[in-house]
């Protein structure tokens, strides 16, 4: 696999969305990770939202260039996952099964070299869905483009495609989506060398309702252990966060959300815990 590569269509942007909208939840949630020698990982998760409780396994197997991912949660739904890594030179292939909906299950094969990537998946049912993305470039600027196909009404359901460009201390995408119905544009620039803070901006319009909603936001490292971050857009959406490593790889994230164009409605907040001894 080629680590200097364009990527994939659906990273373009990334960067500001992590900013934006990564790790911002009302949730409570402990999860709680253990790793073994052979190879073996397990994370136990608890949870609650909207006052209702859950919570969830997951183990993950690791040999040579093959990974599974299991996860069962309260409801005994089961999600595997299989991802295999250069079968042949620069692929990755993932097979995903649900049980009890098996018809939910999908495989997908990935291609990503010096100046291209592909990707193709299918839906594993009775009447699937085809879904093709291709990027060309590099990791300084890269174009892409996504397409979906359904088999049953043998129609395009999407198609989008876009643009990116990435220096060290910037980055700027702009994608045309829905069918070209919606302009997406982003950008994120590091203001200070040590690269501590990070600024990040979404403009999205809609041509057939001319709607726009546009998101700032900004991130800032305190010290090596603690980060903070922050989100508004114009709809008057105000997020907040804190996340401080509490011992290596294990983390305590405290973050709020308020909506500044309702002043009567309480703020929501959120905490998660994730361990690992």
């Amino acid at each position: 696999m080629s680590p200097k590569g364009p990527g994939l269509f659906s990273g373009f942007g990334h960067k500001a969305r992590d900013i934006l909208y990564k790790d911002y939840s009302t949730e409570h949630k402990v999860s709680v990770s253990t790793d073994t020698s052979n190879g073996v990982g397990l994370t136990s998760t608890v949870l609650k939202k909207n006052g209702l409780s859950g919570g969830e396994v997951t183990c993950r197997y690791k040999h040579k260039n093959a990974t599974l991912d299991t996860k069962v949660d309260m409801d005994s739904r089961i999600a595997s996952t299989m991802t295999v890594v250069d079968i042949l030179p620069s692929t990755r292939a993932i097979a995903t099964l649900k049980f009890p909906e098996y018809d939910a299950g999908k495989v997908e094969a990935q291609y990503l070299h010096e100046h291209a990537s592909f990707t193709a998946s299918c839906d594993l049912n009775k009447s699937p869905s085809v879904n093709v993305s291709a990027t060309i470039g590099t990791p300084l600027i890269a174009f892409g483009t996504e397409a979906s196909y359904a088999t049953r009404s043998q129609v395009l359901t999407k198609y989008n495609a876009g643009v990116r460009l990435t220096k060290p201390n910037y980055g700027v995408s702009a994608i045309l989506a829905d069918k070209g119905d919606t302009i997406k544009a982003s950008c994120f620039c590091h203001p200070d060398q040590l690269k501590r803070g990070t600024i990040a901006g979404e403009m999205s319009r809609k041509l057939s309702s001319k709607e726009n909603t546009l998101t700032m936001g900004g991130s800032y490292a305190l010290d090596s252990q603690t980060l903070v971050k922050a989100t508004l857009n114009n709809h008057g959406h105000l997020g907040a966060l804190v996340q401080h490593e509490l011992s290596p790889k294990s983390f305590l994230i405290i973050s709020g959300s308020f909506d500044a164009l309702a002043m009567d409605k309480t703020p929501r907040l959120g905490m998660a815990v994730s361990l690992r001894p």
